[in-house]
């Protein structure tokens, strides 16, 4: 059974409330009254719910949505593990009291894993549109200034090449026929063991890379064209494993050879994919491939280039923070795939408008939102001053108008956003999503954002109480 809120309290609860009631942390205080909306509650306890057809009223009571919700917003507040963020909260009373389990038994790491992959996109999007009414409720935000920025989360992948992507493949395809070669036994295609001579190519490749001379690369060509050969091989017997277990020709459990039959066909075409990137590039010279993938387990990994000289190279999906006053992130977004920024700031202003009701006096961003049909659309939707400068304008009339004092003031605020973004980054983990897929860096980014925003609210009202 789901519950929104515990039903009953302990005398330990009243001891540790009692114990803490002079130790919390101003901002913490003015979160916790946030936390207790109803609707915030009722939207935890609506898709945990969905877990079970009648777990909502049926069954013994579970981890409630109250502490289901603190405890993955504590978890990013701090940028913990699912572990350390157990471990913390039985060690500590604050977080005990400030999460709501009080005296209460701590749900362990899985689980809190389990509750979190619950939780699709559309949920944690509606939690963080709640946050900003609210937000708008108490006079936080008043939708009198925007600024937007972009970043890059990372998706948790480590730095492909063709080479080491091909060992990513072949490992797991063997993993899988070892699983059901295990069960169904001497039947049908038998497995060869290919993954040594695998990684033996692999270091070939590694050492041979680090020869710039022609000696050096041709060297790097034949082992490559040693691991595409053992790579397909492995892939061959990849399709026969899969056709004789849907042939029936591999008998066992059907469930475990269903789940091995999918995971080969999952598997199979980002290996060729691989394998034909790594043809065009090495073999053939062609650095300009079309469809490639960075990763067997995240195939939807974008490589993203923003001009930064210390990671020229960044593996992950693009995210859009808009910010109004007081540091508060009213919409964030990841896209698949990634558009230019310059088409972001129209939607932008609509959001504001949708989220807060009014068109912002001043929207400001940085020169890739800039382009003379964004600056007369926002006008047009009501925005009194668009603060974006325009590196190569020509026009005297223009860069004048960019030497103006709320100009140069509009342009100082903005830099704030940069701000946020490392702070969202450095505090709340935004720079690298745990979670696996788009739904998950979905996920990630909405419980940093929304994590990020109750501590600025705490903020902003305690200052003001």
């Amino acid at each position: 059974m789901i519950a929104a809120r515990r039903l009953q309290s302990s005398f330990a609860d009243s001891f540790i409330a009692e114990e803490v009631q002079d130790l919390w942390e101003p901002w913490m205080r003015q979160a916790d009254e946030v936390l207790d909306d109803d609707q915030l509650l009722q939207t935890i306890q609506k898709e945990l719910s969905k877990r079970h057809k009648k777990s909502k009223t049926r069954g013994r009571p579970g981890t409630t949505a109250e502490v289901a919700l603190r405890m993955l917003l504590l978890k990013h507040m701090r940028d913990w593990s699912f572990e350390a963020t157990t471990r913390e909260v039985r060690a500590n009373l604050i977080y005990r009291e400030f999460t709501g389990i009080g005296g209460g038994k701590v749900p362990d790491d899985k689980t809190m894993g389990r509750l979190a992959r619950q939780l699709g996109p559309e949920a944690i999007e509606k939690l963080h549109q709640r946050t900003i009414a609210i937000a708008v409720e108490k006079e936080v935000v008043t939708g009198r200034q925007m600024r937007v920025d972009t970043t890059v989360v990372e998706t948790n992948i480590h730095y492909p090449t063709d080479s080491t992507l091909m060992g990513d493949g072949v490992r797991v395809l063997t993993r899988v026929m070892k699983k059901a070669a295990a069960v169904v036994g001497e039947v049908g295609t038998k497995l060869r063991d290919r993954s040594r001579s695998v990684k033996r190519r692999i270091l070939e490749i590694a050492y041979a890379s680090r020869n710039k001379t022609e000696k050096g690369q041709q060297k790097m060509k034949v082992a490559y064209g040693k691991l595409l050969e053992a790579t397909s091989r492995v892939v061959g017997q990849a399709k026969k494993f899969s056709r004789e277990i849907a042939s029936g020709v591999k008998k066992g459990p059907r469930v475990v050879l269903r789940k091995a039959k999918r995971q080969l066909d999952e598997m199979i075409p980002r290996v060729q994919q691989v394998m034909r990137q790594a043809r065009e590039r090495v073999m053939s010279g062609n650095t300009k491939a079309e469809n490639k993938i960075f990763s067997v387990f995240e195939p939807e990994t974008e490589i993203i280039r923003k001009g930064k000289a210390g990671k020229p190279n960044e593996f992950g999906k693009l995210v859009k923070i808009q910010e109004a006053e007081n540091q508060i992130v009213i919409h964030y977004e990841v896209f698949n795939p990634r558009p230019s920024d310059s088409s972001l700031l129209t939607p932008s202003i609509e959001k504001h408008q949708e989220l807060l009701g009014r068109a912002p006096d001043l929207a400001t961003a940085d020169a890739g939102f800039f382009s003379a049909a964004n600056e007369a659309s926002a006008k047009e939707m009501g925005v009194k001053r668009v603060a974006i400068p325009s590196r190569n304008t020509k026009s005297d009339k223009r860069k004048q108008e960019q030497k103006k004092r709320w100009f140069k003031k509009a342009q100082k605020w903005r830099t704030g956003c940069e701000g946020r973004i490392s702070v969202l980054k450095r505090r709340h983990g935004l720079n690298r999503s745990r979670y696996k897929g788009v739904p998950g860096v979905e996920r990630w980014v909405g419980l940093g954002v929304i994590a990020d925003n109750m501590i600025n609210i705490g903020l902003h009202l305690a200052d003001e109480g």
